[in-house]
């Protein structure tokens, strides 16, 4: 029976990438699966053998110990030369885009709002 091993819902595609070749490259038997069409579907990596989820589970756990570290000291490095991500960096990098999302939350919750009071006044 086939054992869920490593989700991939929302992980970056070079995470993917490695953690695919770590078990290529330790001979574990294994399968993935995509989020299909329109995304619903679980895009995971799946064992074939319970026998190897062991093996695979240690690898697995290294290598994110491992990535944590490396991502962590980029996010730090990142972040003492100015080049990390934040709100003002992402309206100077795109500020029309930024608008745009502004102006349709402000709908939202406005919209929101106005039928929240709507239906309470009405009760």
């Amino acid at each position: 029976m086939p054992i869920l091993l490593f989700s991939l819902r929302g992980v970056p595609e070079d995470e993917a990438f490695e953690v695919r070749e770590l078990l290529t490259e330790h001979e574990i038997n294994f399968y993935e699966t995509s989020a299909g069409n329109w995304g619903v579907s679980m895009p995971a990596l799946w064992l074939r053998d319970d026998s190897e989820l062991e093996k695979a589970r240690q690898l697995l756990d290294e290598y994110q110990r491992q990535r944590q570290i490396t991502q962590r000291q980029l996010y730090l490095q990142q972040k003492q030369t100015g080049e990390s991500k934040t709100l003002f960096r992402a309206f100077k990098e795109k500020p029309l885009l930024f608008i745009a999302y502004l102006a349709v939350l402000i709908l939202v919750v406005y919209v929101s709002i106005k039928f929240l009071f709507e239906l309470g006044l009405s009760l």
